[in-house]
């Protein structure tokens, strides 16, 4: 029996002691690959997921703590872990388990949606019933930084942080959508990446000003400190200006370091914290690996497409005649090229789209 027969609910997952854990993330991964291939479905996205949502089912206690997925393409591994591995041979198909997270399939799905960038909003309302409740729960929204540019993604962080509503959000960063990101949050989030000085002088620094003495202008000035560190070393860390508490960057493929972050999101109660987890799309399976976009989704045979149908290539054809027809004209597309069928214009008119 291998370690991921032994897996029927996410409480299995807390019996398993490391070894165990690294040999369950390597075979999640083979039978990923192995089941996706036949079925058709997404799977870069979900390989980069692997340690993240062992990692969320081991410190958080689903259903009752509500996992709040953006899409779907991410959660595939979730499913596998909540009791679903056994119908894999029917993902995306008529009467089989969804592409998707759908309540109706499971007490572990949450909210079902097709739709990028809607989670924190969910999440948010789930905790908001919570509290008014009197519950004591988790809720945690876990994105995409492609969704984290929606705007809805941030009406919601703007309402949870003006309501200090307890919300742990945990970002999927794997400098990818479906294609690159673009635009000033892609740019604040690769700062980020590269921020090691600023974590490390903010540690010296709260050392330092735990020894200074109380008052006003004491306070004053500790939060006048730490402003100056942000501002030099990561010019605006948008999360804690929206009054989220910022954890991270960590090695989305470290497990260990992954569970670690978690749970001081988890025992933090003061506000709504902000996880930032950097993985790869398509880790550990090299053609994913090397070309996520490509294996960004997979048909049925097991072969790599395109992630749009070939009626796109139409649209893209006479888009190139109109560009080339009149120099006023442009063409505007979605976060997705590649899905839009104007990924190869790029090359032709890198001004005009």
């Amino acid at each position: 029996m291998t370690v991921l027969d032994r897996i029927q609910q996410p409480r299995d997952l807390r019996l398993l002691h490391r070894e165990e854990l690294l040999e369950l993330c390597r075979e999640i991964r083979e039978f990923t690959v192995e089941s996706v291939q036949k079925t058709g479905g997404h799977i870069s996205s979900s390989l980069g997921t692997v340690e993240l949502t062992v990692a969320l089912h081991r410190v958080f206690d689903s259903p009752r703590d509500k996992l709040v997925w953006d899409t779907g393409h991410q959660a595939y591994v979730h499913k596998m872990l909540t009791g679903r591995r056994g119908r894999f041979d029917t993902l995306r198909q008529f009467g089989g388990i969804s592409g998707f997270l759908a309540r109706s399939e499971s007490e572990h799905d949450q909210f079902g949606a097709g739709h990028a960038g809607t989670s924190i909003s969910a999440a948010q309302g789930m905790a908001v019933a919570r509290d008014l409740k009197g519950d004591d729960n988790h809720v945690v929204a876990i994105i995409g930084d492609g969704a984290l540019t929606a705007g809805m993604a941030f009406e919601a962080m703007n309402s949870i942080g003006h309501m200090r509503t307890r919300v742990i959000v945990v970002l999927n960063d794997n400098g990818m959508s479906i294609a690159p990101n673009v635009g000033a949050v892609s740019r604040m989030l690769e700062a980020l990446r590269t921020a090691q000085p600023y974590r490390g002088a903010k540690h010296i620094a709260r050392q330092v000003l735990e020894h200074m003495p109380g008052g006003e202008l004491a306070e004053e000035a500790r939060r006048r400190i730490f402003t100056s560190l942000k501002a030099l070393f990561i010019p605006n860390i948008l999360f804690e200006q929206f009054g989220f508490t910022y954890f991270g960057p960590v090695d989305g493929h470290d497990l260990f370091a992954v569970e670690g972050v978690l749970e001081k999101a988890r025992d933090f109660g003061d506000g709504p914290v902000f996880v930032h987890v950097q993985t790869q799309k398509g880790h550990g399976y090299g053609p994913a690996e090397d070309d996520n976009v490509k294996w960004h989704g997979v048909s049925a045979s097991g072969s790599a497409k395109a992630t749009a149908p070939q009626y796109t290539a139409v649209f893209a054809d006479a888009v190139r005649e109109v560009l080339k027809a009149d120099e006023r004209a442009v063409a505007i597309t979605a976060a997705m090229p590649g899905g839009t069928g104007l990924l190869p214009l790029f090359k032709e008119f890198p001004e005009r789209l």
